[in-house]
């Protein structure tokens, strides 16, 4: 049974075994012709973020960022693949929303924005993007005019969104050692929303 059955059954998984599910199946998957898998990326994102001594909500939205590329989950990749924007920081988001409170889930649907945004204003972050996150950036509608870079700083999740943003692309390192989902199974559950 694959994840989004097992969620949708009369007795579904819990969330997180869902979500390590997918970590373990579809997460090791290439990634976007990256040096390290979909799983990798997102554990290493995650890690990262804790790290920095980041609020667990944080850390949760650092290590479930992409989730919307995941096709048990959401929409999977393979729009991005063939150059249309598959909106999976939108998707991932929504999805999440059943477990996960705005902390989590308002960082998930802004790191692609935050992407845009600092390319626009930073000098210099566009040259730490690797290859495929310069496609992808164009698929995503590219840097953001000035109007966009209003809109973006004036929405509260800005700044969370841009932390995440930043662990998102140091996260693709194939030496940097790697925890694995069960290490953030206590964070998440302590996140759950209610049932």
């Amino acid at each position: 049974m694959n994840a989004v059955n097992a969620v949708n059954s009369p007795n579904p998984q819990s969330p997180l075994d869902t979500l390590a599910a997918l970590f373990e199946g579809e997460g090791s998957a290439e990634y976007f012709g990256e040096d390290v898998t979909q799983a990798e990326h997102m554990l290493q994102a995650g890690a990262l973020a804790e790290a920095a001594g980041a609020p667990a909500h944080l850390v949760a939205a650092a290590l479930l960022h992409d989730v919307g590329h995941f096709q048990g989950a959401v929409t999977g990749r393979d729009l991005m693949e063939n150059g249309t924007d598959n909106r999976h920081s939108h998707t991932g988001a929504d999805w999440l929303d059943q477990w996960f409170g705005p902390e989590v889930t308002e960082p998930v649907r802004l790191h692609v924005a935050a992407k845009r945004y600092l390319c626009a204003v930073e000098p210099g972050y566009f040259a730490l993007l690797s290859e495929a996150s310069v496609h992808t950036l164009a698929v995503q509608g590219g840097p953001m005019n000035e109007e966009q870079v209003r809109a973006f700083e004036a929405h509260p999740g800005a700044a969370d969104a841009v932390a995440v943003r930043r662990w998102d692309e140091q996260a693709k390192d194939p030496e940097l050692p790697t925890p694995g989902f069960e290490h953030f199974r206590p964070l998440l559950a302590a996140l759950l929303r209610p049932a």
